[in-house]
């Protein structure tokens, strides 16, 4: 005997929101989260002529739970939002909030001098300052022709 499940409009409005969520992530270039549970924070990075600085949003995330590593031609941002304290008094009918890890290692667009490099968190954003090499400062585009 089969049993008949009621259709419920919303579950497939979410299905289509994933889907498309993830041609958009696909198509921009945005990361997908790989593992359930695990994502990659949204940032921006910017350069001057002396420096390359990265801010990434990362909420709920404190400093103690953060993991910086600069490397001179990528930046590798990790971070684990720790389980809350489960109270014996209540009864959960969802928990969604339990845990979450970020994730990410960024290329950068210029090398940097990893041992100047400061990280500040503030409101759930990490920032990320990068003083470039003398040898990134002084690149220059050249032109080469096409033969």
């Amino acid at each position: 005997m089969s049993s008949l499940r009621r259709w419920d409009p919303f579950r497939s409005l979410m299905n289509v929101q994933t889907d498309l969520d993830r041609v958009f992530d696909e198509f921009f270039g945005r990361p997908l989260a790989r593992r359930e549970g695990v994502g990659a924070p949204t940032l921006d990075v910017s350069e001057t002529a002396d420096e390359v600085l990265v801010k990434a949003e990362l909420p709920g995330i404190g400093k103690d739970d953060l993991e910086v590593e600069v490397l001179p031609e990528s930046l590798s941002i990790s971070a684990e939002m720790s389980h809350e304290k489960e109270e014996k008094k209540q009864t959960y009918h969802r928990r969604e909030r339990v845990w979450r890890r970020y994730e990410r290692v960024l290329p950068l667009p210029a090398e940097v001098v990893t041992d100047e490099a400061k990280a500040t968190m503030k409101d759930g954003i990490l920032e990320v300052d990068m003083p470039k090499t003398e040898r990134s400062k002084s690149a220059t585009p050249r032109k080469v022709s096409v033969g």
